[in-house]
């Protein structure tokens, strides 16, 4: 079991990450550049099909993951060793990434208009880095590099 949870983890993360990678390494710029929101509003409408049920299965295994190490949830922000800092982390980076999601998805994506472009990069940007955040989190519950 733990295996097809880790699997599931990873693939949905690499759904989420690449896409917002692609998103603002390649996309936003080029609504910039174009002065146009097109492409985005066609990424965003293609990628969310995908993106949205990969970041929910993220959260489901990860909770899991989280769980099967840590079954005292009442533990798992007191940062009191690896891995509770760990899971402590990815709760922390999730709620930023929710945060940012919910307000770019109910405020600005139904109105965006060049106007808003700036608003939204200010959400692509942030979460893109999360994104590869979480997955440098990820690594460290395997290889400990800063521990």
């Amino acid at each position: 079991m733990y295996g097809i949870l880790l699997f599931l983890h990873i693939i949905s993360a690499t759904v989420w990450t690449g896409g917002h990678l692609v998103l603002s390494l390649a996309i936003l710029p080029r609504a910039f550049k174009e002065q146009s929101t097109e492409e985005l509003k066609q990424f965003e409408s293609a990628y969310e099909r995908v993106g949205i049920p990969a970041l929910l299965i993220q959260v489901i295994t990860g909770l899991w993951l989280a769980y099967r190490l840590a079954p005292d949830l009442s533990q798992w922000f007191s940062f009191n060793n690896m891995v509770l800092s760990l899971i402590g982390t990815k709760l922390i980076l999730l709620a930023l990434t929710l945060g940012l999601a919910i307000d770019a998805r109910f405020r600005i994506i139904p109105k965006l208009s060049l106007h808003e472009l700036k608003v939204l990069a200010w959400h692509i940007i942030p979460v893109a880095i999360l994104s590869v955040l979480f997955v440098i989190v990820g690594v460290l519950f395997r290889t400990g590099w800063f521990f």
